[in-house]
């Protein structure tokens, strides 16, 4: 199932993209942001990640940076730590 979804994002990033105008107000965009959480997460949950995140773009959102986060949201992600989309570990600091 992921790889359907996948493959359907990457079909939206290649030719109707192009297309339409730039109007994303978050980084990643939302379809990056769609292909993260799927990896990270797995079809179901990073599906509806993705639904909820394509849902708060709109005109009257403050946009701003929104990284996928390491545990199930459908909320935006506050921390502006970019923690990588595939590694689910957190990272460890040394003190």
């Amino acid at each position: 199932m992921s790889k359907i979804l996948l493959f359907l994002v990457r079909g939206y990033q290649r030719f109707l993209s192009p297309i339409l105008p730039p109007s994303c107000r978050f980084h990643p965009t939302c379809s990056n942001y769609m292909i993260d959480a799927i990896r990270t997460h797995g079809a179901f949950k990073g599906g509806l990640m993705g639904v909820a995140r394509i849902l708060r773009c709109h005109p009257f959102a403050k946009g701003g940076i929104d990284y996928v986060p390491l545990t199930f949201s459908l909320k935006r992600n506050l921390d502006e730590e970019y923690h990588g989309p595939y590694n689910k570990r957190k990272k460890h600091r040394e003190n």
